[in-house]
């Protein structure tokens, strides 16, 4: 079965039209601030009124009750957290009838175990490039290690994805890698979107 597809990091309204006409399964704004991708003034209202698409808060360690005021005022239906979030702070969210995805950051001899606590409070995995900040890097972790990873949750894959490794990501034929995660390497600038390459990317992922 063919991934899904979530484009990440978007903040200029006429390029997050021209990304739903391209019709993602989910696209994801950025509340981190230090991000080159930060929301910044995208108007609550008008990203409440998209339709069509899974639309997905990406936040690092914000109060709780922060990302709850940012699923009603957005209409999220997930949320996105790359922080140090607690497994009673997912149930939490979940609670608000979002799909929760909790982001780990991998790297050589990774442990897995640190996944056990967050098995019943994530709907979701999202695996990134080990880092010292948070967020993505734009660069690759080794594939390979997840041929270790135990758990039967499905998982969005990150971290350098490209047009040129697309392919290799697909080779990976793995039923648990629900969606790729798709951001810095299809931009014109932080935060907007190359169309037509995405373009040429949806059709590799369709073929």
């Amino acid at each position: 079965m063919k991934p899904k597809i979530k484009i990440c990091g978007l903040k200029d309204r006429e390029n997050i039209l021209d990304v739903i006409g391209l019709q993602p399964d989910y696209i994801g704004f950025i509340f981190h601030v230090p991000s080159g991708r930060f929301v910044d003034q995208l108007d609550p209202a008008w990203v409440k009124t998209l339709q069509g698409v899974k639309k997905t808060g990406v936040f690092v360690n914000h109060p709780l009750e922060e990302v709850q005021a940012a699923i009603n005022a957005y209409d999220f239906q997930a949320v996105q957290l790359h922080g140090d979030e607690s497994p009673a702070y997912c149930m939490a969210l979940r609670a608000q009838h979002v799909k929760v995805i909790k982001a780990f950051g991998i790297g050589a001899a990774y442990d897995w175990s640190r996944l056990i606590p967050y098995e019943d409070a994530a709907d979701y995995y999202l695996f990134d490039t080990q880092s010292s900040q948070y967020g993505g890097t734009g660069k690759v972790f080794d594939w390979k290690l997840l041929e270790d990873y135990p758990s039967a949750k499905s998982y969005f894959l990150s971290g350098g994805l490209r047009y040129e490794n697309i392919q290799e990501a697909l080779r990976l034929n793995d039923s648990r890698c629900y969606a790729l995660d798709l951001n810095s390497k299809f931009e014109t600038s932080p935060g907007v979107k190359n169309i037509e390459l995405l373009k040429k990317t949806f059709q590799l992922i369709a073929r």
